[in-house]
């Protein structure tokens, strides 16, 4: 079952780019186990909606940002998850799970497996994973290496100016504080202070070298 969910997962995924390709989906699903494992969720309902939370990712992106993956995904899961033999009360589950996952006001995880979801899909966004899929993702949209704090007021999504700092600075460092259990948290709290000192060093090299140039 977790094979045919994966290969199909990864048919929706393969084409959305390094940031939210595959092996996003992978790393999600085993931190995911991992901490479903220390709460006793339904590992049924949680290894599934893991593999399949992104699979709205790709309308998503051709949308720029109009449709949302999560809802999307919610949608493309119950035919899926029906083939597979799937009854309608664990289908429902799963469901909750995809469209939960971003944690929007009007459809919060209500469930401890949606719970698990939301805080293993966020964990994938912070630390050295997290800075890396931000620059993946600034390349694909096309942005700069970096802006300056003043750069990043006027700054909108899909621009020359959606780097991966304005990503940290306007959401990933925003998400310690949102994490929905006692082990996400755990990681968050770390994987969050490698990314401020990351951030902080590339903001001083930027500096250092615009004032060189100013110099010479």
């Amino acid at each position: 079952m977790t094979g045919q969910l994966r290969e199909l997962a990864a048919s929706y995924c393969e084409t959305t780019g390094g940031c939210h390709g595959p092996d996003h989906a992978e790393r999600v699903h085993a931190i995911a186990i991992r901490i479903g494992l220390d709460l006793g969720a339904e590992m049924r309902i949680l290894s599934a909606a893991a593999l399949l939370h992104d699979i709205g990712r790709r309308e998503e992106s051709e949308s720029r940002g109009t449709i949302c993956h999560a809802a999307r995904g919610a949608e493309l899961a119950g035919p899926i998850l029906a083939d597979l033999g799937f009854d309608s009360e664990e289908i429902a589950a799963i469901r909750h799970c995809i469209a939960s996952h971003r944690y929007r006001a009007e459809n919060p995880p209500k469930s401890l497996e949606a719970k698990i979801l939301f805080d293993a899909d966020k964990l994938d966004s912070l630390g050295a994973i997290g800075i890396g899929r931000a620059f993946l993702f600034a390349g694909q949209v096309g942005a700069r290496l970096h802006n300056s704090e003043s750069a990043l007021i006027d700054s909108t999504p899909y621009t020359i100016e959606d780097t991966a700092y304005r990503e940290f600075r306007f959401k990933l460092r925003k998400l310690r504080e949102r994490m929905l259990t006692p082990l996400g948290r755990q990681m968050a709290d770390e994987r969050h202070r490698f990314m401020e000192d990351f951030f902080s060093r590339l903001n001083q090299e930027v500096g250092e070298g615009e004032r060189d140039a100013q110099e010479s």
